[in-house]
């Protein structure tokens, strides 16, 4: 799966990018990790948060200019993720 950074092609896993167009659909919107667990994997007892965390981080290695501080995808502690675009 690809998406893009303006013109140039981002290669993405087939889960980030279902996370990345999850997060777009709700933009501007703090998605839970259970939200994630759910709408992302079908939530799965073998599937934790800290799975949802590993694929965020990762996705933010490939979209954002500075993935130590992030301007695309921001953690809004004690609750989840949002999409800011």
């Amino acid at each position: 799966f690809q998406a893009k950074d303006g013109d140039t092609p981002v290669k993405l896993s087939h889960k980030e990018f279902e996370i990345l167009l999850y997060l777009h659909k709700n933009k501007q919107k703090v998605v839970s990790r259970y939200d994630l667990l759910e709408n992302v994997w079908g939530y799965d007892e073998q599937i934790t948060t800290r799975t949802v965390d590993n694929f965020i981080a990762r996705l933010r290695q490939k979209v954002e200019a500075n993935p130590n501080q992030p301007a695309i995808i921001l953690t809004v502690h004690g609750s989840g993720y949002k999409m800011v675009v």
